[in-house]
This record gives C-alpha cells, structure tokens and sequence, in this order.
C-alpha cells in the first residue's frame, strides 16, 4: 500500500539529480553547506549560477572601447601628464 504523505516536503519546482564527485569535494561541498547554513543542493545550484554569470561575462573586456577616442595613444603622451593624480 502506498503512503498517502510524505513526511518530507520537497520544492515542486526542482528535479532530483545525481552528481559523482570525488571524496574531496564531496567533503568540500559538505563544509561548504555547514558554513553556510544551506544545505549542498543550494550550494550546488549558487555554484552552477555563478558559473553561467561568468561565462556570460564580456571576455572581450580588454578591447572594450579600444576603438573609441581621437587616435592618439598614451605611448605618445609626456610622462608628467601621464602621473597626475599619482601624487607627482
């Protein structure tokens, strides 16, 4: 006969899922979740988000704007100008 509770209740809006880890992490993952007072799916879902955020991130930060301004290059501007604001 099947039980017509469950004495845990689980978020509708997850899906249960397996992760193989080493016994490192796993212990890394556990440690993490006691610190944070959350339990290790949390840990694992704040994780794979901010994984996502990073590879979303600009990579071509370096470049941003490169392209912009009159054309003169701070290889041809004097030092002085170049170390105002340094305290010189």
């Amino acid at each position: 006969m099947m039980p017509t509770w469950c004495p845990i209740r689980y978020p509708t809006s997850v899906k249960k899922t397996s992760l193989y880890l080493q016994e490192a992490d796993v212990d890394r993952l556990r440690r993490l979740a006691e610190r944070a007072g959350r339990s290790q799916a949390e840990i694992v879902r704040t994780a794979i988000a901010a994984y996502e955020a990073h590879l979303k991130a600009d990579s071509n930060f370096a470049l941003a704007g490169a392209w912009e301004g009159d054309g003169t290059s701070v290889a041809d501007m004097p030092e002085q100008e170049l170390l105002k604001g340094f305290g010189r």
